[in-house]
């Protein structure tokens, strides 16, 4: 399994969500640790399909539900609408959701 934590420089989504991500991984059993890939440039950020920062993808497909229908591609700060209200970082129930391996 590949997990994936996509962001760029100075997020600061991004340190707070890290230590969590790696807590989240350690209590899936997983072993692989965190691949880090920082977006340095909106050329960079319209090839990886990346939404925004923090971006967490496992085996390269995004935790967040209908992600893959989304359009809105580049070089920012990426907010997660979740039932309790926009949030800078995905809800850990989609992150251990994608670890479980579910579609």
């Amino acid at each position: 399994m590949k997990v994936e934590l996509l962001y760029f420089e100075g997020c600061p989504s991004h340190d707070a969500l890290l230590p969590r991500l790696r807590v989240l991984l350690e209590e899936a059993g997983h072993e692989g640790g965190v691949e880090l890939r920082r977006v340095e440039s909106p050329e960079a950020a319209e090839a990886e399909r990346f939404l925004g920062s923090p971006s967490v993808r496992v085996n390269g497909r995004d935790v967040e539900p209908g992600a893959e229908k989304r359009t809105d591609v580049g070089l920012k700060c990426r907010l997660y609408r979740t039932p309790e209200g926009l949030r800078g970082t995905p809800p850990e129930q989609w992150v251990a959701y994608a670890l479980d391996g579910c579609p």
